[in-house]
């Protein structure tokens, strides 16, 4: 028989005094973004994200409120300093150099920093120049230094004729106001007067090789050869050739030359030119008009009908005018033989 463990049928002891009947809830476990060590590096370098590490942390509410305070003093203080001031040559707008571009758009000045304001831009395509005013710490606007009113829709396809201080900003920097053009374009006298367009020159009277170089410098789309004559076929080279007509004409503004050609009209050297475009050079002979009074015209009438029966000799007869019997042959005033042939309508033909 097994013994029963000591006490057993007797009231229980209480246990010791200042011991619990039963032992502690274990303690919560910190979590590793409630680490001290981490909200105090939070709070120094990124207080906003600090202060909330803080209040989800187990530090007491004192503890929470002194880190709040001192976190939100440390974020705010340089936003309580004064403003830098700007340098005395900036405080009044003075405006820069407004001397127009050279009209050669193979030449574009550098800007070059100039002691009493903001680089000189003048001549330099747009976009180059306000990406480099951006550089030199300008902010930059522009506008149509015509008298019109385009807007630059592509930085790339103008360029500068005149620039100014801007009297307000647009930011915190300073601004440039640049009046433009388009390249192509030489630049106006003065910002908001018409665009002195190039004028085609007048080449009639040159060669072919000394009119295209005059017209070079318009920078035109092309420059073509054409007939002076309709009845002349051209050479593959025409250089030494005159030039009789052209288009457009003398004096006309070329306000597109990308997209004008100038069409150059010659005739062969020793060949003078026509009195009007569209004329022929060897034109078929015009038959004079017959009447009663004339006595060619009966002539060449009779020898037609003399010649109706056959061929042979009509006698007198006037030169390019119809006839009626193929191979027949007749005289002029002048004394030279002419015989009724083609191409196409019989006439008297030598």
């Amino acid at each position: 028989m097994t013994q029963p463990p000591p006490g057993y049928g007797y009231p229980q002891q209480p246990p010791p005094y200042g011991h619990p009947p039963y032992p502690y809830p274990p303690a919560p476990v910190r979590r590793w973004w409630q680490h001290p060590a981490l909200i105090i590096t939070a709070l120094v370098i990124f207080p906003p994200g600090g202060i909330a590490l803080a209040w989800l942390s187990r530090w007491n509410r004192t503890q929470k409120i002194i880190a709040t305070v001192l976190a939100s003093l440390w974020f705010i203080t340089p936003f309580l300093g004064d403003p830098p001031k700007e340098p005395k040559d900036n405080a009044k707008p003075k405006p820069a150099a407004t001397a127009p571009a050279a009209t050669t758009a193979t030449t574009s000045p550098s800007a070059s920093a100039s002691p009493s304001g903001p680089p000189n831009y003048v001549g330099q395509n747009l976009k180059k120049a306000k990406a480099a005013a951006y550089d030199a710490g300008f902010n930059a606007i522009s506008h149509d230094a015509s008298d019109g009113d385009a807007g630059q829709w592509d930085d790339g396809n103008w360029k500068v004729c005149f620039q100014i201080l801007a009297d307000k900003k647009a930011g915190s920097m300073p601004t440039l106001d640049f009046g433009v053009v388009r390249n192509e374009w030489p630049c106006p006298a003065k910002d908001g007067e018409p665009i002195p367009y190039p004028k085609m020159p007048k080449v009639v009277g040159q060669t072919f090789e000394k009119a295209s170089t005059a017209l070079k410098p318009l920078a035109l789309q092309a420059i073509e050869a054409d007939n002076a004559y309709t009845d002349v076929t051209l050479p593959a080279t025409v250089d030494d050739w005159t030039v009789c007509f052209q288009d457009p004409e003398a004096g006309k503004e070329i306000e597109y030359p990308k997209t004008t050609t100038a069409y150059l009209k010659v005739t062969a050297p020793g060949t003078s030119c026509p009195k009007t475009e569209f004329t022929e050079l060897h034109p078929d002979p015009t038959p004079p008009s017959m009447s009663n009074d004339d006595p060619d015209g009966s002539s060449s009438s009779s020898g037609g009908s003399s010649g109706s029966g056959g061929g042979g000799s009509v006698g007198t007869v006037t030169p390019g005018a119809f006839c009626s019997t193929p191979g027949s042959t007749g005289v002029s005033k002048k004394g030279i033989v002419y015989t009724c042939k083609g191409p196409g309508q019989e006439r008297w033909r030598r």
